[in-house]
């Protein structure tokens, strides 16, 4: 069993994964708010068609539920990943990679428009029909 460290940025510390696992709870949270409108909008306009494309409507009434879901895990992701104190990270590891950090702001980033889009498509969704 693992001592907690204390003191300011400890759980970052001890969790360095966190952050990214945060950021694809917002993007599984983005693409369930998204599926009832955006997902049968892209599919139509690739050109696949289908009875059952109906069938992803029907999660229209969960769509605030699971924008509320998405939106709480990207703003904290965006905490992670902007405002809390960057772990300490061993040289050749993962963590201690750019690329991890920016695959995650890149997760986070893509998922927060794919919600804004989800949740104002009554706006924009008119201009291409």
């Amino acid at each position: 069993m693992s001592h907690a460290k204390s003191g300011p940025g400890s759980l970052a510390a001890d969790h360095p994964a966190r952050k990214s696992w945060i950021a694809a709870g917002g993007v599984l949270g983005a693409l369930l708010a998204s599926a009832c409108c955006i997902g049968p909008l892209v599919l139509l306009t690739l050109g696949i068609s289908g009875a059952w494309i109906s069938n992803l409507t029907a999660l229209e009434p969960y769509k605030p539920i699971f924008a509320v879901i998405a939106l709480g895990f990207i703003a904290a992701g965006f905490w992670h990943v902007y405002f809390r104190k960057a772990a300490v990270c061993e040289p050749g590891s993962y963590c201690a990679r750019p690329s991890s950090s920016r695959i995650t702001k890149t997760a986070l980033w893509a998922s927060l428009m794919l919600v804004l889009s989800a949740l104002t498509i009554d706006w924009w969704a008119p201009l291409f029909y």
